[in-house]
């Protein structure tokens, strides 16, 4: 215990490089961030003209969607951040001045290994709790929008799509109540559904929307059939939360599943078609807090080494950011792999020990990215090799 007290315990220029470190990654987060979102947030306009929603609904679901995107940034964040903070060292001479008097690199490793570790408890967190949560916040928020667009935005003798193969239309409305009520349900080309009642009216029941219809009939057309069944009711209701997306549910269902449920699913609730995005998702989520320590020591082993201000630094940053790229990309490769082919799991987790692993050994040889040796690398296999023999005149 004392000497894990004593590695968390820092000096003063650790204290120094740790706040300055994480000043910039708290900095390139929130920029970053704002940058993405906005992005985002352009795409859901359509909440406040098409569906009339309110600008405090407009913010709720855009900053539900945060989570998912500061897993993806904040290592990238603290990557830029340990840049920053070496090539600003570096710049000052603060580095030389400490290499100079004989401080080992590992007074700048450590605060940034910290931090690192830090961010990866952050990302963690983020991807096994929070974001799933959020995604389901999302969920919950669109089933309310639809039932509110049902009750309150529709108008009167007007045919509207309310999602892709649904539209919705009524006569006229008494209060509360819907007369003349229209609805075709085409979302599966294979059995279309037409609702036909004299009444309808919204209702909240267990934390979910229903339209509730009276006196009407159902017809449904399948694929195949010349004739449509009819089936009368004198009540009938509809789940307004099966009407969202039907392409949007398929792809963010995975998501809106807890990290347990993906650990230990439910094979009747797991739909066969998106069983390689489940383990998609899971792996995903557990190897993403691995990339945040990765970029720090790529980022360490491209800058930590002190050089004079005649020396460029431009070629190690470049690199750098190359490797932190190629890393990041073969994670995503890796991810959307294992969906097809289960053999294949192991590739989410080996390009990020890949990329710290080589930020790790280039530390312990002393050297950086710009100085890669692959001549000393393969040095000790060449030597083992037998000599060719001279030939013989």
């Amino acid at each position: 215990m004392s000497r894990a007290w004593r590695f968390l315990r820092f000096g003063l220029i650790e204290r120094y490089v740790f706040r300055m470190a994480l000043a910039a990654t708290i900095v390139c987060t929130l920029v970053l961030t704002a940058v993405i979102w906005v992005t985002q947030a352009l795409r859901e306009l359509d909440l406040l003209t098409a569906k009339g929603q309110t600008i405090l609904m407009f913010l709720a679901i855009t900053g539900l969607t945060l989570p998912a995107l500061v897993t993806i940034i904040g290592p990238v964040a603290l990557f830029i951040a340990c840049i920053f903070t070496l090539n600003k060292l570096n710049s000052d001479s603060e580095l030389i001045v400490m290499s100079a008097a004989g401080a080992p690199p590992s007074i700048i490793l450590k605060p940034l290994a910290i931090l690192a570790a830090l961010c990866c408890i952050s990302v963690a967190a983020m991807t096994i709790y929070v974001m799933p949560a959020s995604f389901r916040g999302v969920r919950d928020l669109f089933t309310k929008i639809q039932a509110d667009v049902i009750s309150n935005i529709v108008k009167e003798g007007q045919f509207v799509t309310l999602d892709q193969g649904v539209v919705f239309h009524y006569r006229e409305r008494a209060g509360q109540t819907l007369r003349g009520v229209f609805i075709q349900d085409r979302r599966d080309p294979e059995k279309v559904s037409v609702y036909i009642a004299e009444r309808g009216q919204t209702v909240e029941a267990n934390g979910s929307s229903y339209l509730i219809l009276e006196k009407g009939s159902v017809q449904r057309i399948s694929a195949g059939q010349r004739d449509a069944s009819v089936v009368a009711f004198d009540r009938y209701a509809i789940d307004l939360s099966e009407m969202a997306a039907a392409v949007e549910a398929a792809y963010q269902k995975p998501r809106e599943q807890t990290t347990w449920e993906l650990l230990f699913p439910d094979p009747s609730k797991q739909p066969p078609n998106l069983v390689g995005r489940y383990r998609a998702e899971l792996h995903d989520r557990l190897s993403s807090p691995l990339y945040p320590l990765a970029f720090a020591l790529i980022a360490f082993a491209a800058l930590g080494t002190a050089r004079t201000t005649r020396q460029g630094r431009g070629v190690s940053i470049a690199i750098a950011i190359l490797t932190m790229t190629l890393v990041r990309g073969a994670g995503f490769v890796a991810v959307a792999a294992i969906g097809n082919n289960p053999a294949l799991v192991p590739l989410a987790y080996l390009a990020p020990i890949v990329g710290g692993g080589l930020g790790s050994w280039l530390i312990w040889r002393g050297g950086d990215l710009t100085r890669f040796d692959l001549g000393a690398l393969i040095a000790p296999l060449t030597r083992r090799l037998p000599r060719p023999a001279a030939a013989s005149s």
